[in-house]
């Protein structure tokens, strides 16, 4: 039962660090104008961008500690503050600045066609957090198959989840307000923040003996 827990919290974690539902008022304002058909092509890109880079990183991220020397303890610090960050500024009902500047969204409208990818795919969707957490999560991983899984899992949930909410996302934007929207993101940002702390936590705790 415990386990289960810890494996619906890896889930619960990486859904609100790409924050889907937060991003949507972004989405939709990013793409007014654009055609039905567009639309779902742009989102489909970048769903799939998002997929495709956590689902790399997840893969790979362990060798980078490697060919950079740094330990998953001082990733984990660094993913830790990071985290917080980006939940302080959900907190604060803002858009974190480690997704999408005002430049970024600029540079967004000027060239549609690559709307899909940047800002929308990266980094508004599979941002540094997001990135981070991930590589954490099959750090922590070990051999144990079901924590590994668990994490890929996660990436499969988050990424159908937020085709989803991008899908319908102006009647759902229309339900729930930008009030509700809000209100969601800061909850959302609520959780990250525990988690970036607790990241935080688990790293000093695997440096303290070595100091």
């Amino acid at each position: 039962m415990v386990e289960l827990a810890v494996y619906a919290a890896i889930i619960v974690t990486v859904f609100a660090i790409v924050d889907p539902i937060g991003c949507l008022p972004f989405f939709v304002a990013l793409t007014e104008g654009f055609s039905d058909t567009d639309r779902r092509i742009i989102m489909t890109r970048a769903v799939l961008v998002l997929g495709g880079i956590l689902t790399i990183f997840a893969l790979f991220g362990r060798y980078l500690f490697l060919a950079f020397g740094f330990s998953l303890a001082a990733f984990e610090i660094a993913g830790g503050i990071l985290l917080f960050i980006v939940a302080y500024d959900m907190l604060r009902g803002e858009i974190t600045r480690t997704k999408m500047s005002a430049e970024d969204r600029e540079e967004a409208i000027a060239r549609r066609d690559e709307l899909s990818v940047v800002p929308l795919g990266i980094p508004l969707l599979a941002g540094p957090g997001a990135i981070s957490t991930v590589m954490i999560y099959e750090g922590n991983a070990g051999n144990d198959p079901l924590a590994i899984v668990a994490t890929f899992v996660a990436i499969v949930i988050t990424t159908a989840a937020t085709f989803f909410i991008l899908r319908y996302g102006q009647p759902i934007l229309k339900a729930m307000g930008r009030v509700g929207v809000m209100a969601l993101t800061r909850v959302l940002g609520l959780l990250l923040a525990a988690v970036g702390v607790q990241f935080v936590l688990n790293g000093l705790i695997a440096i303290v003996p070595h100091l």
